[in-house]
């Protein structure tokens, strides 16, 4: 076998592998002979079968296998002697092979970047920290008050008002006719709490019980039953009952309601989940910052072949969302080209992030361990009850799928190591400043699949290379 290597140009490599018809020849027979010891035809013993015959008989078959084999040797031999980190599956092409003659093949293949060595201890992030105030405590218990709210007929006879609770019979007509689920009978509907088609709830307002109705609605574009989106429906019903709502009770049988003794305990609940939910998004608005600095501090050269999978994945999501809400280029205010420009920049920013994130796992030995992985299928699997087993299963028979679990495990280890030994200042912010979007809305995430790619590839090209 002979490698010269043809191309060099940034990350893509390519080289030309030989292997001499001779060598073929020998491989093939040596095939044909392996298959002679155990292949069994009419009027031959086992073992006796001429090579002629077996040649004859089973000589495509065993060529193809041989063929496979060396291209698979040749592959691995190439990324073992050059000592290549491949960022992708190389691409192998057969570019000359007659039977009896030499086989020469062609393997193109961009590999990793050297990522620069990140300081982590000159890193400088902020931390941002609020209260949580008895405003918003006192908003979360009214709102789990409204969930419980009860509801009883009016002193005296009124119409529909907003804040009611409803009874109602109706039938919905597409085109004329009744349509699946469209229908219901005693249905309650709070007026006011958009359960139902924009419109359905304000039509019922004013209307008193043993009133009939008819309501001309048009769907949303947006609705998630397809078959009725954008589409005009009629609904003709009549309202049986009026309930009127009850005061708020904010004591401590609404506590009793959610699972708490006292109110006390339900408070002190409130404000645990409250303290949480600002702890993760103060560590939300610090990652951004991270991923910032290192986007904006260390440049280098990626491999187009990871950006060119990570603009698709996102091209495809947001051309699949448009397709979805209905909107055109025209609408964002910029061409198909500038979108996909500015998308080509998000997915080339990802995947060096990504390969930034994965040197520095690999470098300091951070791995995502096996009851981890588990303890996240498990999570998963939580989120389909009845199926658990099916999800099992699936990730098991998918490695694809799996890594997925795996790689936002992987991000946020390396991400909690490095703010374990970056210099973080706390600043205190009021609750509205800490959940302000940033103007700029771009992912400025890693990517925790992009991390993942890259991680995978270093691994499996010291795989590749510890094979051979």
């Amino acid at each position: 076998m002979q490698i010269k290597e043809v191309a060099q140009e940034g990350l893509k490599r390519g080289y030309k592998v030989t292997y001499d018809a001779a060598e073929i020849e020998e491989r093939i027979e040596k095939r044909l002979a392996e298959l002679a010891k155990t292949v069994r035809l009419p009027g031959f013993r086992p073992g006796k079968v001429p090579l002629g015959l077996l040649r004859k008989r089973y000589g495509p078959s065993v060529l193809g296998e041989i063929l496979e084999q060396v291209v698979e040797e040749g592959s691995r031999k190439v990324i073992n002697e050059h000592e290549l980190k491949p960022a992708l599956r190389p691409k192998v092409e057969v570019t000359s092979f007659d039977e009896g003659k030499d086989l020469e093949f062609s393997i193109d293949l961009e590999i990793l970047p050297e990522v620069p060595e990140v300081d982590l201890s000159a890193i400088e992030l902020v931390r941002y920290t609020a209260e949580v105030d008895e405003e918003r405590v006192r908003r979360s218990l009214e709102n789990l008050a409204k969930a419980q709210r009860q509801y009883e007929a009016p002193e005296e006879p009124r119409p529909v008002q907003e804040g009611d609770q409803v009874v109602i019979d109706f039938t919905g007509y597409r085109d004329g006719e009744a349509f699946e689920g469209g229908s219901a009978e005693n249905l309650p509907v709070v007026i006011g709490s958009g359960s139902m088609l924009p419109g359905f709830e304000e039509g019922l307002v004013g209307k008193r019980p043993g009133d009939g109705f008819r309501l001309e609605l048009t769907v949303p574009e947006d609705h998630p039953n397809k078959d009725l989106a954008g589409r005009q429906l009629v609904f003709e019903g009549t309202v049986k009952e009026v309930r009127a709502p009850k005061p708020l009770a904010i004591d401590d049988e609404l506590a009793k309601a959610y699972g708490f003794e006292k109110l006390e305990e339900l408070e002190k609940a409130i404000r645990e989940r409250l303290e949480q939910e600002y702890r993760q998004r103060a560590r939300e608005k610090m990652k951004r910052q991270l991923l910032d600095h290192l986007a904006e501090t260390y440049a280098f050269e990626v491999p187009q072949g990871m950006v060119d999978l990570e603009f698709d994945t996102i091209w495809k999501q947001l051309t699949e969302e448009m397709e979805r809400s209905g909107t055109s280029f025209e609408d964002t205010g910029k061409t198909e080209e500038e979108l996909r420009k500015e998308y080509r920049d998000i997915a080339e920013r990802r995947v060096r992030l990504g390969l930034i994130l994965s040197e520095i796992g690999n470098r300091n030995q951070i791995k995502v361990e096996a009851d981890e992985l588990q303890q996240a299928m498990i999570r998963e699997a939580q989120r389909y009850p009845g199926r658990e087993r099916e999800v099992f299963d699936f990730f098991r028979n998918n490695p694809g799928a799996l890594e997925q679990l795996r790689a936002p495990l992987f991000e946020d280890k390396v991400v909690d190591f490095i703010f374990e030994l970056a210099r973080i200042r706390d600043e205190k912010v009021s609750v509205e400043e800490l959940f302000e979007e940033p103007e700029d809305e771009e992912d400025a995430v890693a990517g925790a699949k992009a991390a993942a790619k890259a991680a995978a590839e270093v691994e499996a090209a010291e795989s590749a290379k510890g094979e051979g």
